[in-house]
């Protein structure tokens, strides 16, 4: 099964703000996902969703109890592998929530110097659009802008490829005629 309806739009920058050493990425990814928005919605606030939709490989784990859905100031930690970097503690807070719309999951603690992941849901023709956009910083300077063109720009493309396998296996294409789930941004590939 090919990855029907995601697209991606990935911009990476090379913003560093004077005195940081360290520069700032985007990445932007769309996908319509064949199903009613509440529907989407109502998968995506529930925490313990992430574990199906991300790569087994990272050894994902929520740590502690979280809430059926999430809240505003919802503090999550996670335990993750990062290949090459060892497990590693995640600590994320839930915040801006939007009902039906958005909302956004924050690095607290954990690998990078800085996670800000935008996450907007609204109703298409087709279904439900999904954007999520992530702009994130890494540690190390020089160092880290390295180790982002070696390993983490690859990482994070293929989590969001599996991500998006995966929820169009969650959320199955409608049957009909005339009922498709379209490429919404076409692929561009990582850039730098």
């Amino acid at each position: 099964m090919g990855l029907t309806g995601c697209g991606q739009q990935v911009t990476i920058t090379d913003n560093q703000p004077p005195g940081t050493g360290s520069t700032m990425y985007r990445i932007e990814r769309v996908q319509t996902i064949p199903a009613p928005l509440e529907r989407v919605w109502n998968f995506i606030c529930r925490p313990q969703n992430l574990n199906r939709i991300t790569p087994p490989n990272l050894h994902f784990r929520i740590l502690g109890d979280v809430p059926d859905s999430m809240t505003g100031g919802l503090i999550i930690r996670y335990s993750i592998r990062i290949p090459g970097f060892g497990r590693r503690l995640w600590v994320t807070e839930i915040k801006h929530i939007q009902p039906l719309c958005s909302f956004v999951d924050e690095q607290r603690m954990g690998p990078y110097r800085f996670w800000y992941h935008y996450h907007r849901v609204r109703p298409t023709s087709g279904g439900t659009e999904m954007l999520d956009q992530v702009d994130y910083r890494l540690p190390f300077g020089i160092v880290g802008k390295g180790v982002h063109r070696i390993a983490v720009r690859g990482m994070l493309e293929n989590i969001f490829d599996y991500r998006c396998k995966r929820l169009s296996e969650i959320f199955p294409e409608a049957e009909g005629p005339g009922r498709k789930n379209p490429l919404v941004t076409p692929p561009t590939g990582l850039q730098e």
